[in-house]
């Protein structure tokens, strides 16, 4: 179910009014977990089945953890973290193994070729094996509690990975975070300024600026980007790099308005990432959930930077490589992952070796166009399959006396520059932004967001990250 579908606002609605209704204080969480099973049934009510079972295997691992044989605690956390692994591989990953090492015209692997993906495993998945890690390593006792009544565990702990906001497309959530939250909650109490601007600002990257750069973006697919000029491939480049971050952002958006309307605080997902002036500056500001999620779980565990450079710079790239197969199933996410882990790391080695400070205005900008310009290069890992990359690519060195194609030239800059000024607003100094004459243009903007919704959104299109 899209957010931006009849179905899902007549859902959004009627949960709404109940949830609110005096003498449901009670119920609320029972509301709000019927609503998100239902929404994410919708279209594909026979993987409901999935996620009720991943949900089971948390519930009854993070239980037996805490109030099983203290002898046992590793073997349930252990068996946890394997059975949400195994799943999230059988589903996700398995056409891919099949593709790679199996004949797919027949036996197991044209059975798993033709296994769906089911929409927001990888968030969910991530969301149970954090639960259990964190219940185990008892970091966040403080915060996280696994109630003794089973009931209640049940509860709070479907409630907590199904809540419908985050569910298909993030931001990933910790229990630790979330936990704490669920309560009674009042109407008196929502913040409606913070609801209007994320969920205005959401929709409005999502329909008018994603879905309308996907217009164009499109002819970036083989065989059309062959017979186009240099300029508008790379042109269309930029624009797909505008489209995901509008796509990404904008659904991170949407859910934390949507979360807010209910009386949940959920963690910002981006924070201006195109401003970043070095590589793991881009990844403290992009997809925040994850990156916050693979360093604590995954990065760090592994050794961190507390066992030598050679061994960090491993941690890195390894990081970075299964963080890029979270996000799809082929080997080109791998490599958008080795992409970034390479940087990461060579960026860390040039900083330790020459401890070079740029602070002239030319040279942060020139780092800032130089780290946007890596970025959105491997954004083609994203869009392309790993052969027609290549192609792109050398179509890009080749196509240079092709003439351009104004229209898609003329389009993918316009609706790409609201983009550019949400960043340019952010670079501008603080007392310029908090200027009261300057705040009232707030108004002026969100009023144009919503006429440019209900009058040039773009074809209803799923999220870019729901395939993940």
């Amino acid at each position: 179910m899209l957010f931006n579908s009849w179905a899902f606002i007549l859902l959004l609605l009627a949960t709404f009014v109940i949830y609110y209704l005096p003498r449901m204080g009670k119920l609320q969480v029972s509301i709000l977990i019927i609503s998100s099973l239902l929404f994410y049934a919708y279209g594909q009510p026979a993987l409901l089945l999935l996620l009720l079972c991943s949900a089971s295997i948390n519930i009854m691992m993070s239980y037996m953890t805490v109030y099983g044989s203290v002898n046992h605690r590793k073997l349930y956390v252990t068996l946890g973290v394997v059975l949400n692994l195994a799943i999230l591989a059988y589903f996700k990953y398995g056409s891919l193994l099949a593709h790679t090492f199996m004949d797919t015209s027949k036996g197991l692997g044209h059975y798993l070729i033709m296994t769906p993906l089911p929409i927001g495993i990888s968030f969910y998945t991530f969301e149970g094996i954090s639960l259990l890690l964190d219940v185990y390593s008892n970091r966040h006792a403080d915060v996280l509690t696994i109630d003794k009544s089973i009931g209640k565990h049940v509860t709070k702990t479907l409630f907590f990975i199904s809540f419908f906001p985050h569910l298909i497309a993030g931001p990933i959530l910790k229990a630790y975070e979330f936990y704490p939250q669920i309560k009674e909650k009042s109407i008196k109490t929502i913040d409606w300024d913070y609801v209007f601007r994320k969920l205005t600002a959401g929709y409005f990257f999502k329909m008018v600026i994603a879905d309308n750069l996907s217009n164009f973006t499109f002819w970036m697919t083989a065989p059309y980007f062959q017979t186009l000029s240099s300029i508008t491939l790379i042109v269309m480049l930029l624009g797909y790099s505008i489209q995901i971050f509008a796509d990404f952002a904008g659904y991170s958006m949407i859910a934390l308005g949507l979360a807010k309307l209910f009386g949940y605080d959920l963690l910002e997902n981006f924070n201006f990432p195109y401003i970043s002036t070095s590589f793991s500056e881009f990844w403290r500001r992009w997809h925040i959930s994850l990156s916050t999620f693979l360093k604590e779980y995954l990065y760090i565990p592994l050794g961190g930077n507390r066992k030598g450079h050679v061994r960090t710079y491993f941690n890195l790239t390894i990081t970075m490589v299964l963080g890029g197969l979270w996000h799809g199933a082929g080997w080109s996410y791998a490599v958008w992952g080795a992409f970034h882990g390479l940087a990461l790391a060579i960026e860390r080695l040039i900083n330790q070796t020459f401890r070079i400070k740029i602070e002239s205005r030319i040279g942060i900008i020139l780092k800032g166009c130089m780290v946007f310009s890596f970025v959105t290069l491997a954004w083609l890992l994203f869009r392309l399959p790993f052969h027609d990359v290549v192609d792109y690519l050398k179509a890009i060195g080749t196509n240079v006396h092709v003439p351009n194609n104004r229209l898609i030239l003329v389009c993918i800059i316009i609706y790409s520059m609201p983009v550019v000024l949400y960043h340019i607003h952010y670079l501008m100094p603080a007392d310029w932004r908090l200027n009261s004459t300057v705040n009232r243009y707030k108004y002026l903007a969100n009023a144009i967001m919503l006429f440019l919704i209900a009058v040039n959104s773009g074809p209803s299109g799923s999220f870019i990250y729901f395939q993940f």
